[in-house]
């Protein structure tokens, strides 16, 4: 496996500015999340790395070597995509063992059998190894796909929103698969995804990304706890981080406009009083959404609460975050 320096990597695409001098180090062996809303730039970053996208300027180095001229078989990395990306004609065997043929790898054909056979277990395709790629559905295309990358040894591994198209359950046991995985091979991840609850169980380190712009790197419960801007504490946390007017408790710092209170920052109790507009119970967890001086908010309590909509409840903040106009954390 290898490190990843990405040194001031800045791409256009017409008037767009798509990548704004982005550097980051992703560590050797470390699992490292890009997570942005659609249009923060994380594919295009995943494809300048692969080379699959030249960037405008800045460099990508891959193991100490400087590879931003050279081409995606020349850099060593495996790449699975959103859409997925399978020869249909072929069995899931022969998708799979297809790059372990390839001219590159030489990978000696006594090896191919296991390697196939050992990824197969492990996505639970073994018993579809003989269909064609048209005969499996969705889910199933997905698991081949991130097959065809787990059966090699790159690099470093670049995902694309992998796991979107599954469904839940499965979509969860893979989440635990892929970890495991990157885990006992000590490999490199590049992950992009959406879905903070892939960013908070797979991460090693976390890259917020904002409008083709790395706002915080590092690992996700630090940026969970001391996130440096609204827009870096909006990607991590369920529900959401509440974010209302600075005073809306009492005197705020210097310079501060809004406040932002976890779900977990809010003590119930004492202090004002609020009104439950909406109970969630959720198994785990019982969500309160609440409505204290006019603004909503929500968090969380006792599992087994009586409160019912229309009762009142009384709230303060407990070590809450306070953001300038421009929402960056005042400290």
């Amino acid at each position: 496996m290898a490190d990843v320096e990405l040194q001031g990597i800045g791409k256009r695409f017409g008037a767009l500015r798509a990548l704004d001098d982005v550097s980051m180090t992703v560590p050797d062996g470390a699992f490292v999340v890009l997570l942005g809303p659609t249009g923060a730039g994380k594919t295009t970053l995943l494809r300048i790395v692969s080379g699959l996208d030249p960037a405008d300027q800045g460099r990508v180095v891959i193991g100490g070597h400087d590879v931003s001229t050279a081409t995606p078989a020349q850099r060593n990395v495996a790449m699975v995509f959103q859409q997925y990306s399978l020869y249909p004609h072929l069995t899931v065997r022969e998708n799979l063992e297809f790059p372990l043929k390839s001219p590159l790898l030489r990978t000696p054909v006594e090896q191919i059998g296991r390697k196939v056979g050992e990824v197969a277990e492990v996505l639970q395709i073994s018993h579809k190894l003989d269909n064609k790629a048209t005969d499996l559905s969705g889910g199933e295309m997905q698991r081949v796909s991130i097959g065809r990358a787990l059966v090699r040894r790159p690099a470093v591994y670049l995902m694309d929103e992998p796991l979107s198209s599954l469904d839940a359950k499965l979509r969860s046991d893979l989440r635990i698969e892929l970890k495991r995985i990157q885990q006992e091979m000590g490999a490199t991840f590049l992950y992009v995804t959406h879905d903070q609850i892939e960013a908070m169980t797979m991460a090693t380190h976390v890259g917020v990304l904002d409008q083709g712009r790395l706002v915080q790197f590092g690992p996700p419960r630090q940026i969970y706890e001391d996130p440096v801007s609204i827009h870096a504490a909006s990607r991590l946390g369920l529900p959401r981080i509440n974010i209302l007017p600075a005073g809306l408790f009492g005197p705020a710092p210097a310079g501060a406009r809004h406040i932002g209170l976890r779900p977990e920052q809010i003590r119930q109790g004492e202090g004002g009083e609020s009104l439950v507009k909406r109970v969630e119970h959720l198994g785990d967890q019982t969500r309160l959404h609440l409505t204290f001086r006019d603004h909503d908010l929500v968090t969380v309590t006792d599992t087994h609460t009586k409160l019912r909509p229309g009762d009142m409840v009384r709230i303060r903040p407990e070590k809450p975050l306070f953001f300038d106009a421009a929402g960056d954390r005042i400290h």
